[in-house]
């Protein structure tokens, strides 16, 4: 892990993605596409959590969205890649309230946990988050611990910027992120893994 939690792999590309955003700014539509190649794995990452089988065209949306508003954007690479998350996660939640499937927030408690240092189960975790089966997995957890896991490790949003895309105090945000990768370690590791089905954050507890 990198500074402040985030995953060294999103840090190495958030120079590349700054200085492409900022081309595409200028109308270098090749830097657009660049920026979306950076971006999109992650963003999809989220999307599939939030809507299932639905993320492809949410995905379609957010970014239609995010070329026509590009020019509005102030910020560096990682500050981009907050802003597509905060995008994409209104377009996601428009979708399924078109469905009539209200995402139902979990409450937090309010005491904000000091976080114990990581360990092995806990990284293998977070490795193990780029899979299918993994993200299944994401979508049994608690609505906010999903989120703020997903935005976090496979967005790669520091927790403050997690914070914002979800309206949440940073503090509340990494509780329930530390929260959520303690129970998805125990799921990876064979502990409480059920017969459930695969569901949406939109369905989850």
């Amino acid at each position: 892990m990198g500074q402040q939690g985030e995953p060294r792999r999103v840090q190495a590309y958030d120079g590349e993605l700054g200085a492409a955003v900022a081309r595409a700014q200028d109308g270098d539509e090749a830097a657009f596409a660049v920026a979306y190649r950076i971006v999109q794995p992650g963003l999809l990452g989220y999307l599939r959590g939030l809507v299932g089988n639905d993320a492809e065209d949410v995905a379609s949306d957010a970014w239609l969205e995010i070329a026509r508003d590009l020019g509005r954007f102030k910020g560096d690479g990682a500050g981009f890649r907050g802003w597509t998350a905060t995008i994409a996660r209104h377009r996601a939640l428009d979708h399924l309230r078109r469905q009539k499937v209200r995402p139902r927030a979990t409450a937090l408690e309010n005491d904000v946990l000091d976080l114990p240092g990581t360990h092995s189960t806990y990284e293998q975790a977070l490795e193990s988050l780029a899979t299918q089966h993994a993200l299944e997995l994401v979508a049994r957890l608690p609505r906010d611990q999903a989120e703020a896991v997903l935005l976090r490790v496979v967005v790669g949003l520091d927790g403050p910027a997690a914070a914002r895309v979800l309206g949440k105090r940073p503090g509340a945000v990494r509780t329930a992120a530390h929260r959520g990768l303690k129970r998805l370690a125990r799921l990876l590791g064979g502990e409480g893994v059920t017969d459930e089905g695969p569901q949406t954050l939109g369905e989850s507890r």
